[in-house]
């Protein structure tokens, strides 16, 4: 591997990584701006503890399944299954889905 081959492959990995955070805190600071808008959303300090607990599992299980899964199509089953699980807790939490 040639030394721009490296840069490149590093430029990409940092990529996907900072869009993920990115989205993470995007996600969470979302409930705070609405706040700010209408009485509808009324999130305690407890809400935004879970749901950034939710999401860092989140992320950190998407990046083990990247640095694991060899093939792409691992990769798309592995980040699906992380989402599926990340949305049936939070409907759980938010709804009792499963009462």
């Amino acid at each position: 591997m040639t030394h721009d081959t490296l840069d490149q492959t590093t430029t990409r990995s940092h990529g996907w990584r900072i869009a993920l955070w990115g989205s993470a805190v995007a996600l969470l600071a979302l409930p705070a701006v609405a706040m700010q808008f209408t009485d509808e959303v009324a999130w305690t300090a407890g809400d935004f503890l879970v749901f950034g607990a939710m999401l860092a599992i989140a992320g950190l299980l998407i990046e083990l399944v990247v640095r694991i899964a060899r093939t792409v199509g691992w990769r798309i089953a592995g980040i699906a299954l992380v989402a599926l699980g990340f949305l049936l807790v939070w409907a759980e939490l938010a709804v009792g889905l499963f009462d």
